[in-house]
């Protein structure tokens, strides 16, 4: 494990006019509430392995059935396209995007809700059980390149060359609106779990990709908690986008294999996400691929099936020897256990 602190504050270039991500949670949670799969999801909590790494207590935040859509995912990009279709049919729009699984299935369960169509362009290392399952729900599935990215650049190029509405959940310049409001969809997980946990948590570890999930859960957290918790963002050591553009002062592009944890193996941070992060983290991990393997194994040890994606967050507190984030026996961990398996 390779830890960043970011106390003091580190100072962002380059980031001046990218928005902040919303914590407007109340306007999240009426909108969703209409929707007729909407539930909250389970906050659970494992004495005996919070007992077996000498904390107090560990809660899992458990996101495998939201929406019946198998991840947090299903808060975002569905949200945008329930927030257009208030405002108008959507039925004669086709929504593009990228994804590495769990967005794209957002995309498309939110596009065939309202009657619009949905095209997602995934990886050429996406397993081909996540496009069964788009293809399932009514989306146009394409592959494209070998990583996430160069997806990414071919649903930008489709959306340009045939008038489409480009989903994305990550963010850059002059594309700001679509991912600001799909981030806040995220929020209404944390707006759960702030109501399900017994106390105020000392520490919250956040997994994150391009951002998004970690930024929004950061900003509502620092919201409703102030400066109490210890906020830690982890990322796989082979995509180690936000850490490595903290560590540099301003946005960059990390470089790495392919990673294991394949929902997180982004090598571009969103811009959102990563100008929340360098105020609301108070550290930056990256985690081995051996380690994220710890993670599924210990969660499944306790009847909790997940990707080394979704348990990232307890991968990151089993790799931590204790004292290094400040863990000790009084402390109660926040973690989202963020996907079913794949």
């Amino acid at each position: 494990m390779n830890i960043l602190m970011n106390t003091p504050r580190r100072q962002m270039a380059g980031l001046d006019d990218v928005p902040l991500p919303s914590t407007d949670d109340a306007t999240v949670a009426a909108l969703i509430s209409r929707c007729p799969h909407a539930g909250t999801t389970p906050l659970a909590s494992l004495d005996q392995l919070a007992a077996d790494l000498g904390v107090d207590a560990l809660w899992i935040k458990d996101e495998r059935a939201r929406m019946g859509l198998g991840s947090f995912k299903a808060l975002g990009a569905a949200y945008v396209i329930a927030h257009d279709a208030a405002n108008g049919s959507v039925a004669d729009r086709t929504y593009v995007t990228a994804s590495a699984g769990n967005h794209g299935m957002s995309v498309a369960a939110g596009a065939a809700a309202f009657g619009a169509k949905s095209v997602v362009y995934i990886a050429e290392t996406v397993p081909e059980s996540f496009a069964e399952r788009l293809r399932g729900i009514g989306a146009d599935v394409r592959r494209e390149g070998d990583i996430y990215e160069e997806s990414m650049a071919a649903a930008a190029k489709a959306a340009s060359d045939n008038g489409w509405d480009l989903l994305s959940d990550s963010s850059w310049p002059g594309y700001f609106d679509r991912p600001h409001r799909l981030m806040e969809g995220y929020l209404m997980l944390m707006r759960e779990a702030i109501e399900q946990v017994p106390a105020t948590p000392t520490h919250i570890i956040l997994q994150a990709g391009v951002g998004g999930l970690a930024g929004a859960c950061a900003a509502l957290a620092r919201k409703a908690w102030g400066d109490v918790p210890k906020i830690i963002v982890v990322e796989p050591e082979f995509a180690p986008a936000i850490i490595d553009s903290i560590n540099a002062g301003k946005a960059v592009v990390s470089a790495g294999p392919v990673s294991d944890m394949g929902r997180l193996d982004c090598k571009e941070p969103s811009l959102i996400a990563l100008k929340g992060l360098a105020q609301d983290a108070d550290a930056f991990v990256t985690i081995s691929e051996a380690e994220g393997a710890a993670g599924v194994q210990a969660v499944a040890d306790h009847g909790m099936a997940s990707s080394s994606s979704g348990a990232a967050g307890i991968a990151a507190l089993l790799a931590a020897q204790v004292g290094d984030l400040g863990l000790n026996a009084t402390s109660t961990v926040l973690c989202i256990l963020s996907e079913e398996p794949a």
